[in-house]
């Protein structure tokens, strides 16, 4: 692997790692941890693909918190797009 190659690799794990800790910081908001989120090591050391984030495995409590957060987050989407829709074809064009 020459320089360049190196500077590549180093700069998809790096932007692999701050997606990872951008996820976990979103998951904590939500009340969700995840244990074992972390980098697929395989997916780091192969020049062509790119990192993967490993979400691990989770008990059921964590998998329901997860799945609320989600759903919480789909309603409150929903609800702002009604919203707006209601309002645009409630003006005079």
């Amino acid at each position: 692997m020459n320089t360049e190659e190196r500077r590549a690799a180093a700069a998809r794990i790096e932007e692999a790692e701050a997606a990872r800790e951008d996820l976990r910081e979103a998951l904590d908001a939500a009340g969700v941890k995840l244990p074992s989120l972390r980098l697929d090591v395989p997916s780091l050391v192969s020049p062509m693909s790119q990192p993967l984030i490993d979400l691990g495995r989770c008990n059921l409590a964590t998998t329901r918190r997860l799945t609320a957060a989600l759903r919480q987050r789909r309603a409150e989407l929903v609800a702002k797009v009604r919203a707006a829709n209601k309002q645009s074809t409630s003006r005079p064009v």
